[in-house]
C-alpha cells in the first residue's frame, strides 16, 4: 500500500542501505552487480528493493530478461538517493573541516569559457586564502553538469539551466553571455574573402560541440533556417586544446568566443573570419542547489566567484 506520509516513510521505512542500493542499481542495471557494489548478498538486495517498492506502492524497476531498468519512479528515487548520500558525505566533511581548520574538498563544474579565465582566477584566489582546500574542476556541457549538480556530485556549476524541471530546484546568479565568432587558422583561404555566405560555410569542415549542447543546437538551427544541409565533414569535441590544434593545422572552422582564444588571435595563429554568425549564447552564471547548505570550503569558493563577478562588472 502506498504510504502518503513522507515523514513516516523516511523515518520508519528508509535506511541508508536502501539509498546505497538505489544508487548502485542506477549505475549497474543489475541486482547482482548492484548487490556486489553495495556489499550485500543478492537475496538481501532483492529484499531491500521489495521493501522499498512496497512502502512506496509503486514499481521502481522493470525486471528484464537480463538486468533491470528504472521506471520513472525509480529514476526519481535514484537521483534523490544520490543527493541524500552526497549530503551525508558533505556533513562528515564539514565536521572534519571544523576539527582541523578550513580544509576539505570543493567540487565545481564549468562550461568551457569560464573554465579558461574565471575559474583559474577563482581557484588562485581561493588557494591564496585557504591553502588546504582541495579543488576538483569538471569541464563539460551545461546539461551534464546540471545533472551532476542535482545528484549532489558537484557543489556548484558555472553554466546554464536549460530546462524548467531543473530550474525549480536550483538558484541561478547570472554572470555574462558569450558572443561567438567564426574562427579559423591565421592564413585560412576564407580570411581573404571580402564577402562570405552561409552557403560557403556549409561546405567547409567544422569543429563542433557535441549533440545536445546549446551551441550545437543553434548552429544546426542556423543552417536549417536558411534551407541548407548541415556540414558533412565534422569533428566533435569540447577540448580547447584539440580545437585550437586542429584549427592551426587544418582548414577547419569553429564557432568560439574571441576571449577564449585571445592569445592565439593576438599572435595571428588564428583569425576571425568576416562573417557574423549572429550567435549569442544565453547568459551563463553560478548555479547552486536550493535548500542546500554549502560546506565552509564550498561557501568560500562561492564568495570568491561573486567577488570576481562584481569586479568584472565594475571594469
Amino acid at each position: 500500500m502506498s504510504n502518503t506520509n513522507p515523514d513516516r516513510f523516511v523515518r520508519t521505512h528508509l535506511k541508508t542501505r536502501h539509498l546505497v542500493l538505489l544508487v548502485e542499481l542506477g549505475r549497474h542495471g543489475s541486482i547482482f552487480h548492484a548487490a556486489e557494489a553495495a556489499h550485500l548478498t543478492q537475496p538481501a538486495a532483492s529484499k531491500l528493493l521489495t521493501e522499498l517498492e512496497y512502502a512506496l506502492g509503486v514499481q521502481l524497476f522493470e525486471r528484464l530478461p537480463r538486468g533491470i531498468s528504472p521506471t520513472w519512479y525509480g529514476e526519481i528515487m535514484i537521483r534523490r538517493a544520490g543527493a541524500a548520500l552526497a549530503e551525508m558525505n558533505a556533513a562528515h566533511q564539514e565536521v572534519m573541516e571544523l576539527l582541523s581548520g578550513l580544509s576539505g574538498f570543493v567540487s565545481i563544474g564549468s562550461v568551457m569559457t569560464p573554465s579558461m579565465n574565471l575559474i583559474p582566477q577563482a581557484v588562485s584566489l581561493l588557494k591564496s586564502r585557504h591553502k588546504r582546500l582541495h579543488v576538483a574542476i569538471q569541464v563539460d556541457t551545461s546539461k551534464i553538469l546540471i545533472q551532476r549538480l542535482r545528484a549532489g556530485e558537484l557543489d556548484m556549476v558555472i553554466g546554464r539551466i536549460l530546462d524548467s524541471e531543473s530550474a525549480a530546484e536550483l538558484n541561478f546568479e547570472p554572470l555574462t553571455d558569450e558572443p561567438h565568432s567564426l574562427i579559423a587558422r591565421g592564413k585560412h583561404a576564407l580570411a581573404q574573402r571580402k564577402k562570405l555566405t552561409l552557403n560557403d560555410l556549409a561546405k567547409e569542415a567544422w569543429i563542433l560541440p557535441p549533440n545536445g549542447s546549446i551551441l550545437r543546437d543553434r548552429l544546426t538551427s542556423l543552417f536549417l533556417s536558411h534551407g541548407l544541409d548541415q556540414p558533412v565533414e565534422t569533428v566533435e569535441t569540447l577540448s580547447l586544446t584539440v580545437i585550437t590544434s586542429l584549427l592551426m593545422a587544418t582548414e577547419m572552422v569553429a564557432a568560439l568566443p574571441e576571449d577564449l582564444i585571445r592569445t592565439y588571435l593576438d599572435a595571428e595563429l588564428l583569425t576571425v573570419l568576416p562573417f557574423d554568425l549572429g550567435l549569442r549564447m544565453d547568459a551563463y552564471g553560478i548555479v547552486t542547489r536550493k535548500q542546500h547548505r554549502l560546506s565552509p570550503g564550498a561557501q568560500a569558493m562561492l564568495d570568491i566567484l561573486r567577488e570576481l563577478a562584481v569586479q568584472d562588472t565594475d571594469k
